[in-house]
């Protein structure tokens, strides 16, 4: 019997401190990517506000279920809810500013991510860097060849 009270006050102490620990992981996460692009900006600002367009420059639009609402469209800053089924709700923009170079543009895109409060929600706020960071970067690739043409 006191050996199963030890294991119950352990599991108890373990799990408070894993939760005290996740306090000092903040709840609020953004990603954020730029890429230069030798355009003009209405045509790199029309490609992201058009989700029709998404399909050829975003990527795993055209294969994903990918929900898009865009919630704010000016021509240097466009915001979007976006949501691919089964994963978290993220909110997206892009900030599009003069490069300092004639016909240049730097288009810098940020993803938010609202983390609950729960260990387990901000200790996965860990990975989110490593999982859409190399997506975020190929995007803006495919974005800056397809503006350039």
């Amino acid at each position: 019997m006191k050996i199963i009270k030890l294991g119950i006050i352990s599991v108890i102490v373990f799990a408070i401190l894993i939760s005290g620990f996740s306090l000092f992981f903040p709840s609020h996460i953004r990603i954020s990517k730029a890429v230069n692009i030798n355009a003009d900006r209405s045509v790199v600002a029309q490609q992201v506000k058009d989700t029709a367009n998404w399909k050829q420059w975003y990527p795993g639009a055209d294969s994903v279920q990918l929900v898009v609402t865009i919630t704010s469209a000016t021509d240097s800053l466009i915001t979007a809810d976006s949501k691919i089924a089964g994963q978290r709700k993220a909110i997206s923009g892009w900030n599009i500013f003069d490069a300092g170079v004639p016909n240049t543009v730097t288009v810098q895109w940020y993803m938010d991510f609202h983390l609950g409060w729960l260990p387990w929600e901000k200790f996965s706020g860990l990975l989110l860097e490593k999982r859409y960071g190399p997506v975020m970067e190929k995007g803006l690739e495919n974005l800056k060849k397809l503006a350039e043409k």
